[in-house]
């Protein structure tokens, strides 16, 4: 995540002042249309969905397992963004990354996706995209976008010449809608079905 979730190799990272001119402006703009073309399709369907409250992934009571997954994948996206500054050299103190760090950082933003998944096969067809409430609104919206913004990123990870700032605006757009994500629905569930008062 920021460079985040998704795969990708040291060599195809961005340099921090690279720039690409028009080519690069294409490929960030096919990236901004993929994603929301995405999060639009997500959208679309799951309004269109039919609920089936009682389909199961996770068994009779999916909360637990779901908010499981969910603050496991946000622990790790924390620690993507880590190894992404370390990938930058933006990590204070650090030395400069060894080899391992692009593959940690490509695996560890591959089981973070993978982490997702299952819980979003089962919010789309349980419950698909809902408006009900403040808080379900948010939660079907971002989780909706949270894909567009995916694919866009694996997008962009396979480009080349694009401005420094494209990949860790991308990857932290990534953390910060994971962190929507988990606030909306595990933080609810581990707070007795209630957001905490700020």
């Amino acid at each position: 995540m920021g460079t985040t979730v998704g795969s990708h190799g040291g060599g195809n990272m961005t340099a921090p002042h690279a720039s690409g001119g028009r080519p690069a402006a294409i490929r960030l703009t096919a990236a901004g249309l993929l994603a929301i073309g995405v999060t639009v399709a997500l959208y679309v369907a799951g309004r269109l969905h039919q609920p089936d409250y009682t389909f199961s992934l996770f068994g009779v009571d999916p909360f637990p397992v779901k908010s499981l997954l969910a603050s496991i994948a946000l622990g790790l996206a924390g620690f993507q963004v880590l190894l992404a500054l370390w990938l930058y050299r933006r990590l204070p103190l650090a030395p400069d990354p060894p080899a391992a760090v692009p593959i940690s950082h490509r695996v560890n933003g591959m089981v973070v996706f993978a982490a997702t998944v299952p819980i979003a096969v089962h919010c789309l067809i349980a419950y698909g995209v809902q408006l009900t409430t403040v808080r379900v609104a948010i939660h079907s919206i971002a989780g909706c976008f949270f894909y567009g913004a995916f694919a866009a990123k694996v997008l962009l990870v396979h480009s080349r010449r694009l401005p420094g700032w494209a990949l860790p605006v991308a990857g932290g757009t990534l953390a910060i809608i994971l962190g929507v994500l988990w606030y909306t629905s595990a933080l609810w569930y581990y707070n007795g079905f209630q957001l905490p008062h700020l």
